[in-house]
């Protein structure tokens, strides 16, 4: 096990293409860490990189205190699991995990040792002398890791190994691999582009886009935090909404409550024909948004912040959006509705997201399982302000503290 520099690792191709620029990151001993983006974003090559398949364009990698740019592949102490699996059809399970050790000329008894420890772990014990054609596909991938786990590496390197795997399967095996990991300890270098698998698994998550690191967080303040509108659409299932809107003082502001209070420094968010009243803490908790006050701003609600009045009746009237439903769809725990506002929606960046998503005001709401809300209906929704994202027209960086 070992620790793990990225320092302005960079990829340019022969023809000028540079898939990678300046990726900078440092792994810590026994560490999983998940490189998420969209497809054609530069993570497969920032990995390729690292097993030695791509040559080093740039910058500096090292594993523990060893620099390995140019450390032939062989020779790095890394064992890679691939999206489709690579084992020899010939062989059986137990010769496909203990491959390896045979290649180091490992003892044939000493070797079967090794082989049963891992399938212990991995529950192959019962299929140790089956051939792969007699597994499904997420026994062969345990297979694939098992032929991993026995070398002991410095570092494992994953290239998105569930996405030949059903959508119940990838479930079960996402826990399987961080469980797996843990047990072992070795530090991890994973690579997915799914936004779910990078969250669910992951100590901390990487996200890239064309080539360049956007972020690197646990998942918990890539979710709450994120750096710029991309990372704040491409992080959360459904993504986050995001609209041209505009931040004004309230013209109530400063006037005397009904309770006696003063009302100073609350806000209104006009988000196309509809205005959302915003508490002077939240305006407070981003200090920075007061130098954005009267300009266009780009405003992010994610759908789990969106609730059907109906349901949720103790909400400030203020706070809420008109809205009539265009689609329902009941998920048992909870019903996703969506609906177009009448405000302008806002690219995030992402080149796998929907053209329509793009161009129009729909919004994407994730209400409680019993709401009763019907296609055509028209509705009222409430809006959590306190957790209102807000970006920089023009950067989309994140307007913060």
């Amino acid at each position: 096990m070992a620790t793990v520099t990225l320092s302005g690792l960079t990829k340019v191709y022969p023809n000028g293409f540079e898939a990678v620029t300046d990726l900078s990151l440092t792994l810590a001993d026994g560490e999983f860490l998940v490189l998420v983006g969209p497809s054609g974003c530069g993570k497969s090559t920032a990995l390729r990189m690292i097993a030695g398949l791509e040559k080093i364009t740039g910058g500096d990698l090292f594993v523990g205190e060893r620099r390995l740019n140019d450390v032939a592949p062989k020779d790095r102490d890394i064992a890679m699991v691939f999206q489709n699996y690579a084992l020899y059809p010939q062989m059986t399970v137990a010769e496909n995990i203990g491959f390896p050790l045979k290649l180091r000329k490992v003892r044939k008894a000493e070797r079967s040792e090794q082989v049963r420890s891992a399938a212990r772990v991995l529950e192959l014990t019962d299929y140790l002398e089956r051939k792969p054609a007699q597994l499904s596909g997420g026994q062969r991938q345990r297979v694939a890791m098992g032929r991993a786990i026995v070398r002991r590496p410095e570092l494992f390197l994953m290239d998105e190994p569930l996405s030949n795997l059903d959508a119940k399967l990838r479930v079960q095996m996402r826990a399987d691999i961080a469980s797996i990991q843990r047990e072992f300890g070795v530090t991890t270098f994973y690579v997915t582009h799914d936004q779910v698998e990078a969250m669910t698994m992951g100590d901390r998550v990487a996200v890239i886009k064309d080539g360049v690191l956007q972020q690197v967080d646990s998942p918990e303040d890539l979710y709450a935090h994120p750096a710029n509108a991309f990372v704040a659409a491409f992080i959360g299932s459904p993504s986050m909404n995001l609209y041209e809107a505009t931040l004004s003082r309230s013209l109530e502001s400063g006037r005397g409550g009904s309770d006696g209070t003063e009302a100073d420094g609350d806000c209104v968010l006009t988000l196309g024909d509809q205005r959302l009243a915003v508490p002077a803490s939240v305006v407070a908790a981003q200090s920075a948004l007061a130098g954005y006050l009267d300009q266009p701003v780009v405003v992010g609600i994610r759908p789990e912040h969106l609730e059907d009045a109906a349901v949720a009746t103790e909400h400030p009237d203020d706070q809420r959006l008109d809205a009539v439903v265009g689609v329902r769809e009941a998920l048992g725990a909870e019903t996703l509705v969506h609906f177009n506002l009448d405000a302008q929606g806002v690219e995030s960046g992402d080149p796998d997201a929907l053209d329509e998503m793009r161009d129009t005001g729909r919004c994407t709401a994730r209400f409680a399982a019993e709401t009763r809300v019907r296609v055509g209906e028209r509705i009222r929704v409430n809006v959590d302000v306190r957790n209102l994202h807000f970006f920089d027209r023009q950067s989309h960086l994140a307007i913060g503290t």
